[in-house]
């Protein structure tokens, strides 16, 4: 087929005009007609990727996935060809995989207390490292435990990098003397951060960048599972002797001595257990507001609104967060609200731990008497991979509205779609963080 031919090639019903398709507006290898329906099958998709990622780590934990399963197959076999064609069947189906993001974040979250125990708060050493060491990135708990049982008196100190941050808080993996401290920040400052730093490294799931030729770790870098990039060498079986023997035979770690220190383990079953003294702060006008500052960080000098906007808050405002999105702001010290011993600044966990800013709603809200819409909660979210849209699509399908997104609108969301979005649960794109905030912030 010629590229012109296939540039009319329909997706949604396999025909090109030149057969019979008789769509004269056709565009961008969609008719017309159903370009919003191509593009909500690819939120399907991407909502399924997100999905799978999540269900990989409950089930690797024990968790019963079959109800997810259930809908990551229906799911794939409504974006068939020739399947549906209606708006407001792709939208339900939207939904449904939404409702099952909120299953799969709940399953996952418990598979994770129940192996390795309701997180609590926990400083953590920023950029501090020293003698020999393996640098851990990704979001893999499980595989976390194991390397760290593999390397128990092995003279190898593990620490963490990016989403692995959280991992500080869960008392199984903290008592482990050689879990030491975070390293880096956001996924996205691997090439520069692998770079620099000396020790072996292991990239348990996404995100991981490809190497380019002038890069030169990739000799210390190691992947699990299906985890890959090339040039480098794979965990197998769970047999870390590879990356072990690397560790040992690397010179020892200098030039790491920062003196910063991040805060975590605020997991939503450990602030449900203050729930008393939150909603005295609340009735009593300490806490005035939550803000979900939440969500995947992307390059880039547009995130740095989520930072102005973190540091513009009142001290009567609470900041929940989770994901990489919160490596923007969290070396800031934001204390405690005055006149309470509660936390302004929360971190929940990875973005699979997205869940608990919803289950402290619920709580506030059943405890209130209060819709959770009409809370005092704003939730402004950045937004990068394809976890962010399945913790969108939750949240949509718990008619959870008001969301902010940025710092730039997904590419497969058309101004029909937007539109829709708009109108049916009052989201918003960002713009300037102050303006934003000057329609976000209430009670004075």
């Amino acid at each position: 087929m010629s590229e012109k031919n296939q540039q009319m090639f329909c997706y949604q019903c396999e025909m090109s005009a030149e057969n019979g398709c008789g769509v004269k507006n056709q565009k961008e290898g969609t008719c017309g007609k159903n370009a919003n329906l191509t593009m909500l099958q690819d939120l399907m998709v991407f909502g399924l990727k997100g999905l799978a990622a999540y269900r990989e780590h409950a089930k690797e934990l024990g968790a019963d996935t079959s109800s997810i399963d259930d809908v990551t197959s229906e799911t794939l076999y409504f974006t068939m060809t020739n399947v549906n064609f209606n708006f407001d069947e792709h939208i339900a189906q939207l939904m449904k995989i939404g409702q099952a993001g909120v299953t799969v974040m709940d399953l996952l979250s418990d598979a994770h207390t129940t192996a390795f125990g309701i997180p609590t708060p926990v400083q953590v050493s920023q950029n501090q490292a020293e003698g020999k060491g393996i640098l851990v990135s990704g979001h893999d708990l499980s595989m976390l435990d194991k390397l760290l049982a593999a390397t128990v008196d092995k003279g190898i100190n593990i620490y963490t990098h990016s989403e692995m941050l959280p991992a500080h808080g869960y008392p199984q993996l903290r008592k482990y003397a050689h879990l030491k401290g975070n390293i880096g920040g956001a996924w996205h400052d691997q090439s520069k951060l692998f770079e620099k730093w000396p020790g072996a490294i292991i990239v348990n799931s996404n995100c991981i960048v490809p190497l380019k030729k002038k890069q030169t770790y990739h000799e210390r870098l190691f992947s699990y599972k299906m985890v890959g990039t090339e040039g480098i060498q794979k965990i197998v079986d769970d047999d870390f002797t590879a990356i072990i023997e690397k560790a040992l035979a690397l010179p020892d770690i200098a030039n790491f001595d920062g003196e910063q220190t991040l805060m975590t383990g605020h997991h939503y079953k450990t602030i449900l257990s203050l729930a008393p003294q939150i909603l005295e702060a609340i009735g009593s006008q300490k806490i005035k507001q939550f803000f979900v500052i939440a969500g995947c960080d992307a390059p880039g000098k547009p995130g740095n609104y989520y930072r102005e906007m973190a540091e513009s808050l009142s001290e009567q405002t609470v900041i929940i967060t989770s994901s990489c999105g919160k490596f923007r702001f969290n070396d800031i010290d934001f204390g405690t609200v005055p006149g309470t011993e509660i936390p302004r600044y929360l971190d929940l966990g990875q973005c699979n731990d997205s869940n608990g800013a919803v289950h402290i709603a619920m709580a506030v809200s059943e405890a209130l008497k209060t819709p959770i819409n009409d809370l005092p909660i704003a939730i402004v979210l950045s937004w990068m991979e394809q976890k962010a849209v399945i913790i969108l699509l939750a949240l949509f399908s718990l008619g959870i509205k008001d969301i902010y997104i940025g710092p730039k609108p997904p590419q497969f969301v058309n101004e029909d779609i937007l539109n829709f979005l708009v109108k049916n649960f009052n989201l918003h794109l960002t713009g300037n963080a102050q303006e934003d905030l000057q329609k976000l912030i209430v009670n004075g």
